[in-house]
């Protein structure tokens, strides 16, 4: 197979990529060519997606079996794709997200005919447009389209609900006996993949002809509290994280910075029917535990200083909220 991965080196993507490669999948990357080292097996296109005309003519001699689009946010985002890929592949995969469903769910297990709907966060808003498009797309000129929602996916980020993916505040104040927030009473469920496990589920999507006109979400079976998620960071991170529980809504009181992550998305117990990937790609198993897979992130994070990021206006809405809290108590 031919396959277009657009961006490609991201925390989702490169794991798809090295076992796409693997596989043995003739994989090109379209990105700016940012990343120092190209992995070995991957043919590099640089260019700037936005830029349609200079893109569309890096592009003119290929076909593709599949392109996918990691990096697409908003309707303008697939609208260029659309512009640049009719009749140029044979399945075009749309990343979007499982924050587009219903927040709060009305019912608890959520399978991929479960509304999309998300008034808190305007990043899953425009994910469900941009759906909506690539289906009107479909319906109206059958482009090859297939969605795929990954939920929270993690290698190479932090996975929890503030201070941490890309940023390292939340292992730095760990580490230190800092006090730790945990939305709610902790005890909410949530489900954690690790990328290694998407990237088998994603790769027996490529060029499955029942994929087409079709959503897919594709998740561990592992599910935890934020209690549970939390303690398995701190194990990881060599200590016992000092937790306090805040009241989701009384965060985002005091700030706006974790309202789409909290109130559109892991505030709410979440749990995912993995049917309907299992059925077209029945060798597809999450094997990866969270408490396993977590100790892998940190000790990437931990081989180069450089990766250890610490934001400083997250620290200080961090203490903010928990300097709020404590005036109420």
């Amino acid at each position: 197979m031919k396959v277009l991965f657009i961006g490609g080196t991201g925390n989702i993507s490169s794991a798809v990529s090295r076992l796409a490669v693997e596989r043995g999948i003739d994989l090109y990357h379209l990105n700016r060519g940012r990343q120092s080292e190209i992995p070995a097996g991957i043919s590099q296109l640089t260019g700037d997606i936005h830029q349609k005309e200079s893109v569309a003519k890096l592009l003119e001699e290929h076909i593709w079996d599949a392109v996918v689009n990691w990096i697409a946010y908003s309707p303008s985002d697939v609208e260029n794709d659309l512009s640049l890929f009719r009749g140029k592949t044979a399945q075009y995969i749309f990343i979007s997200s499982a924050s587009a469903y219903q927040k709060p769910l009305s019912y608890p297990i959520v399978t991929e005919s479960t509304p999309l709907h998300n008034p808190w966060w305007e990043y899953s808003r425009n994910k469900i447009a941009c759906e909506e498009r690539l289906l009107r797309a479909y319906r109206e000129e059958a482009f090859p389209v297939t969605i795929v929602r990954p939920s929270y996916t993690y290698d190479t980020v932090i996975p929890v609900a503030m201070g941490g993916f890309k940023e390292f505040n939340i292992i730095d104040r760990i580490r230190k006996g800092k006090k730790i927030i945990v939305h709610g009473d902790g005890t909410s469920l949530w489900t954690l993949t690790h990328a290694d496990d998407f990237a088998s589920g994603f790769l027996g999507l490529l060029g499955h002809q029942q994929t087409t006109g079709q959503a897919f979400h594709i998740t561990s079976d592992e599910i935890l509290t934020w209690d549970q998620i939390y303690q398995a960071v701190g194990e990881a991170a060599g200590r016992k994280p000092d937790i306090i529980h805040i009241p989701s809504d009384f965060i985002c009181s005091v700030t706006d910075r974790w309202t789409g992550d909290l109130l559109g998305d892991k505030a709410h117990s979440v749990i995912f029917d993995n049917t309907k990937i299992k059925t077209l790609v029945p060798e597809y198993k999450a094997v990866i535990p969270f408490c396993k897979g977590i100790k892998r992130t940190l000790s990437w994070f931990d081989e180069k200083k450089e990766r250890q990021c610490l934001n400083p206006e997250t620290e200080s809405l961090y203490e903010k909220v928990l300097a709020a809290y404590e005036r109420r108590l």
